[in-house]
């Protein structure tokens, strides 16, 4: 029976002691400290203290020691109570703040070489490269046309020999077409010498036809030269035409001008124009007769292959 009670009173002995056996100390700011065990849950203020099996002692967050606090912040429970309170050395800020650096990926550079070698690599290139030989061979066949060559021949040579050939046929001068010897000068001697004499040898019964055709002759000697102006050696454009031809944009022509008329070639066919009725940026508008009525005809600037201004009865 005695065995009996001492064991009954070394057990309880134990648990009594238990809560002090795992007791820990912390000390405070004033000097002090505490030993004991947390008691759970802990709260924004402080913490309470178990410093005897049923003695507490509540102590705030601000009387603790750095030291203390940061044995507290080890429990999970305690940790978000207590971190506020403890203080940051100028190592850990830096450590926390610091920014590390990390080199963003990079694509590696392509292999040096030439450029026609880097365009011909890709699709992107060659296509580049049809557009640059395509916009050669155009610019021939342009060069052709203003400078009054064959455009096939230039057109050819810039497919061969791109890039030179357009720059050497845009270097040549303009070709000119000859154009035939005139035979009013032939038609003037001749009606010269009808009027000093050579009548004299004319059958009688044919005075009066060779004296017209000599009149006929001698009128047409007197008629202004005809003009010819072509495409590739003009350039047809609103300006080009208010200059040469600005006796026809009024109703009613100088004396010097009455009878000459302008014979326009377009891609629609040939237009014998009296009057400029209208002229804009890109077309001009002209008016023609047919028969005895008059009409108006749009013609486009760059549909005229050559423009003629020649006398009514040329």
């Amino acid at each position: 029976m005695r065995k009996f009670i001492l064991t009954g009173f070394a057990l309880c002995l134990c648990v009594w002691l238990a809560p002090l056996a795992s007791a820990q100390t912390y000390q405070l700011l004033d000097g002090t400290s505490v030993t004991g065990e947390v008691v759970l849950p802990a709260r924004p203020e402080g913490v309470n203290i178990r410093v005897a099996p049923s003695t507490y002692q509540f102590v705030g967050w601000t009387n603790f020691t750095q030291a203390a606090l940061q044995e507290l912040a080890k429990n999970e429970r305690i940790a978000p109570f207590a971190e506020p309170y403890i203080e940051i050395t100028e190592e850990d800020r830096l450590r926390k703040t610091e920014v590390v650096i990390k080199p963003p990926p990079r694509l590696e550079r392509p292999a040096g070489g030439s450029l026609l070698g880097s365009l011909l690599r890709s699709s992107v290139g060659m296509f580049a490269l049809l557009l640059i030989y395509a916009a050669n061979v155009y610019a021939a066949y342009e060069i052709a046309v203003v400078r009054a060559y064959p455009p096939l021949m230039v057109c050819a040579g810039a497919a061969v020999a791109p890039f030179i050939t357009p720059i050497v046929f845009l270097c040549l001068p303009t070709r000119l077409e000859s154009t035939a010897a005139p035979v009013e000068e032939e038609k003037a001697q001749e009606a010269t010498a009808l009027d000093h004499g050579s009548m004299a040898d004319v059958p009688t019964g044919t005075v009066g036809s060779t004296l017209h055709i000599a009149h006929e002759e001698a009128a047409a000697a007197a008629r202004p030269e005809t003009q010819v102006f072509k495409r590739g050696q003009y350039t047809f454009n609103r300006r080009f035409i208010e200059t040469k031809f600005s006796g026809f944009f009024g109703i009613v022509r100088r004396d010097t001008e009455k009878d000459l008329v302008m014979l326009l070639k377009s891609a629609r066919g040939e237009f014998v124009v009296h009057r400029i009725s209208r002229i804009a940026a890109n077309d001009m508008h002209v008016e023609i007769r047919k028969g005895a009525a008059t009409s108006e005809v749009q013609v486009p600037f760059a549909e005229i292959q050559e423009i003629q201004l020649k006398h009514k009865d040329a």
